[in-house]
């Protein structure tokens, strides 16, 4: 999923910018789950882990990190074209140096997501503890480079924040918990969206200006969801019937965004669209190189 994120945050970073050069961030702040995790779940208690193989087999040293991904995710990705480093660290990670809390650090959580009954579930991170940590952060921040240069930083930063996926898969596709609470899937869509909104409200309060939503995936291409339904043997085609719920989402979510930065006097809020360019990659992965397919055992 990473190269459509980094396309997403690209977008968002120029829309921001409205510049013909990379703007300058202070730093990136990263909250949400897998797709942006970079080993906070490495110390916490979770059956959503990514410390061994085959991860991290294209990483720098071929080590697998916590990063669900054989490489490196959007938050590295992002930093590095700008210009800001390399990785961008777990917040958990205990070696962080003044540096890396200087040019941001990462507080996803692989499992988590705008619904708590999500992590109840995987023993993630929840987004209001993502938002404790987040206000640690500020803490050890303002130790190093004072009150006035934390709030410039903060100020400056890009936040990016990846969430949703989990609360439909978890609770209400493959385990109806929601569904039987919400009637339709609407409903549901407006509770993840009013707990989405409450997140940016407190991350703006915590002095956050620039920041960039992702939306939802096309959850119907995910092979967990394909096999869910048709199994190992079955069709492989994706349940457009997940994916027409996520683009409903999607629209609702970019209409909050548009009502909400108003409200919010000196932000910047983009709206990153990661389910086309997914979508292009299914219907059309000869665009995006060749695929190797390797067979157990050779």
């Amino acid at each position: 999923m990473a190269p459509s994120i980094l396309l997403l945050t690209l977008v968002a970073v120029y829309s921001i910018s409205e510049a013909a050069t990379l703007p300058k961030f202070s730093g990136t702040l990263i909250f949400g789950d897998s797709t942006v995790d970079t080993g906070n779940n490495n110390y916490v208690e979770t059956v959503f882990r990514s410390d061994h193989p085959p991860y991290g087999r294209d990483f720098p040293d071929h080590v697998p990190t916590g990063r669900f991904s054989n490489g490196k995710l959007i938050p590295d990705l992002a930093a590095g074209i700008l210009g800001m480093k390399e990785t961008v660290p777990p917040f958990l990670n205990r070696s962080l140096t003044d540096d890396d809390i200087r040019t941001g650090v990462c507080f996803a959580s692989a499992g988590s997501g705008y619904d708590d009954m999500t992590t109840a579930a995987t023993g993630a991170i929840p987004l209001d503890e993502q938002l404790e940590l987040f206000k640690n952060y500020i803490t050890r921040l303002k130790g190093i480079v004072g009150e006035e240069e934390a709030r410039k930083i903060l100020g400056g930063a890009l936040i990016i924040v990846s969430s949703g996926t989990n609360d439909l898969v978890y609770n209400y596709y493959d385990i109806p918990t929601r569904r039987y609470q919400f009637n339709t899937i609407s409903g549901y869509h407006d509770f993840l969206l009013n707990s989405l909104q409450s997140f940016v409200q407190e991350l703006y309060n915590l002095g956050g200006r620039l920041m960039a939503i992702a939306g939802l995936p096309p959850i119907g291409c995910l092979p967990v969801q394909i096999v869910t339904r048709y199994g190992s043997s079955g069709t492989p085609a994706c349940l457009e019937d997940q994916n027409l719920d996520c683009q409903t989402y999607n629209k609702k979510l970019k209409r909050l965004l548009t009502q909400l930065q108003p409200s919010l006097p000196g932000s910047r809020i983009i709206y990153a669209d990661i389910y086309d360019p997914l979508s292009d990659m299914v219907s059309q992965p000869q665009k995006y190189g060749k695929l190797l397919l390797k067979e157990e055992g050779k």
